[in-house]
């Protein structure tokens, strides 16, 4: 078992900064790494750690994790174990006689042999209020679900996933027309400063522990290519919701003309659609857009990428394309 926070958290001001490895790896981490690096009075990092090395880009060639980048370019101390489970990976913590282990969207579970290393701890910082959104994509699938709040909460790390007790949180509204990269970025900068504000309490004895709630839990597996269909047959609002959870990956997409088509862009109409039309059908075409008729209502689709080309508003596609009225998008 994972330590008891009531037994590891300080009940004293430690009176030094904190010594801390910090783990994280897509870009939406760095903004946490760049917050702690500016406070040398709350917190020394002495070790980073990222995932390895993945092929990325059409030539498939191997780039580091934006963190690894960050880390490299400021010459910290960086590992990028293939295993953390075994190996020199745990030895490697216990060396290093960490106060604190701080997560951030690391993409790894942690053994208990590493939750245990710490003086105080490990601390995940998560893009949800928790209990809800458990999981890899609370900030997509917040948006998806319709929600019109969320937020970041810091918790203590135990073997469960994102199961361990809450120590700070902050909400924030989700903005009408907000899609998951521009959430994720304003989530970045506000959980930056909730971790900031954690680690804080911490070192000055007064962070406690507090075990979520049974209520109110729900999760948010990784999403795959699928989630990204467009089901015409859902209502115009649950169509915005998902084409702004998927973007930008993997992307909203439909049939048309028996090829992929990107929607990238869109919003609910205002009008209804006309007696006797049908999910998918297309009912209306103007300067602002194509409205598209569905399960209920309508959406204008603004902005698309056709299969091979660039995204383009859908003035440029009816150009290029002659998208008529009555015609049919697929699922």
């Amino acid at each position: 078992m994972a330590r008891d926070p009531e037994q590891a958290l300080p009940d004293k001001p430690l009176g030094r900064p904190l010594r801390i490895a910090f783990l994280g790896s897509p870009g939406l981490a760095v903004t946490s790494l760049n917050a702690l690096l500016s406070q040398p009075d709350l917190c020394k990092i002495v070790q980073v750690v990222a995932q390895p090395d993945k092929p990325a880009g059409r030539g498939q060639r191997l780039r580091p994790p934006a963190v690894a980048q960050r880390a490299a370019a400021l010459g910290l101390p960086l590992c990028q174990p293939r295993k953390v489970r075994s190996g020199d990976f745990p030895q490697l913590i216990e060396s290093l006689q960490l106060d604190v282990m701080v997560v951030v969207a690391y993409g790894r579970i942690l053994t208990t042999r590493l939750l245990e290393a710490p003086a105080h701890g490990c601390i995940n910082l998560h893009a949800s209020l928790l209990p809800a959104y458990r999981g890899a994509g609370p900030i997509q699938w917040a948006l998806i679900n319709g929600e019109r709040e969320t937020g970041v909460s810091t918790m203590w790390m135990e073997e469960g996933l994102d199961t361990g007790p809450i120590l700070q949180q902050q909400s924030t509204p989700i903005q009408a027309a907000e899609t998951a990269f521009e959430l994720g970025e304003r989530l970045a900068e506000l959980g930056a400063e909730l971790l900031c504000s954690t680690l804080l309490a911490l070192r000055d004895g007064q962070l406690s522990a507090h075990r979520q709630p049974e209520q109110g839990v729900s999760h948010a597996p990784l999403l795959s290519r699928q989630d990204g269909q467009i089901d015409w047959t859902e209502s115009a609002a649950q169509l915005d919701a998902r084409i702004r959870g998927v973007t930008p990956w993997p992307g909203a997409r439909c049939g048309y003309r028996g090829q992929p088509l990107k929607i990238l862009a869109g919003h609910p109409d205002t009008e209804l659609p006309p007696p006797g039309s049908k999910p998918g059908q297309v009912i209306r075409i103007d300067d602002l857009g194509v409205s598209v008729c569905c399960g209920q209502g309508a959406l204008v689709l603004t902005r698309v990428q056709p299969v091979g080309r660039k995204a383009q508003t859908v003035s440029d596609f009816l150009r290029g394309y002659g998208l008529e009225l009555g015609e049919g998008l697929q699922l």
